[in-house]
């Protein structure tokens, strides 16, 4: 009977200290993402800024037309951006209007506005643009605080280099959301332009620019 309960001593303190093991590998300052997919991702976030706009039959005056071209350019309108327009009576030439103004960023009207606030009055019309940034959150992220790696996993700070440089640069953040889809068309001829050309230029070495002899006698 004595040496059945110190075996079952033994056992109780056999699950405790691995139970405390356990415990220590899960504590703060341990790494546990197993996979090679980052925890640290880029986040996209819309923000719509607006402009209304006096409009008569005619479309916008040429002053209205004026300001519009200078809100664009406190705006710094680049590309990523997106313009649409919030018309009540959804008139043709207000649209031709603002699509001028918005040419000369290189930029097109798209044609669904997204909700904003307040209501647009008759005469008016509202420019919106929606303007896209990305970020990722809780970089850097030095919570590894320990070299001990009991599961094999990747630092508290894995993808933050990556991913942060990826949102900074992106020209358009929504292509982090859903790519650009690419034309269906293949020019093959494009894709040979530069083979073509460096085949097409004479090497370095000729037209009389070759290298000349020398001799090591000093002659």
């Amino acid at each position: 009977m004595t040496t059945m309960i110190r075996m079952k001593a033994k056992a109780v303190i056999v699950t405790a200290l691995t139970s405390a093991a356990l415990a220590g590998c899960t504590s703060p300052g341990v790494p546990l993402n197993r996979s090679l997919e980052s925890v640290h991702q880029a986040v996209v976030q819309r923000t719509n800024y607006t402009f209304d706009l006096s409009v008569g039959r005619d479309g916008v005056s040429p002053s209205e037309q004026r300001r519009l071209g200078g809100w664009f350019e406190a705006m710094d309108l680049r590309y990523g951006d997106r313009i649409a327009i919030d018309d009540p009576v959804a008139s043709g030439a207000t649209r031709a209007s603002v699509e001028a103004v918005a040419s000369r960023y290189g930029l097109t009207v798209g044609a669904d506005a997204p909700a904003t606030p307040g209501y647009v009055n008759a005469g008016t019309a509202r420019v919106v643009i929606t303007r896209s940034s990305a970020t990722v959150p809780g970089c850097p992220d030095w919570g590894t605080r320990t070299d001990t790696n009991m599961h094999n996993a990747t630092a508290s700070g894995y993808g933050c280099a990556i991913n942060g440089n990826l949102a900074a640069m992106v020209a358009n953040p929504q292509d982090l959301v859903k790519g650009t889809k690419g034309s269906i068309e293949t020019i093959s001829s494009n894709g040979t332009k530069a083979v073509d050309l460096h085949l097409s230029v004479p090497p370095t070495g000729g037209g009389g620019t070759s290298l000349k002899a020398a001799s090591s006698k000093g002659e």
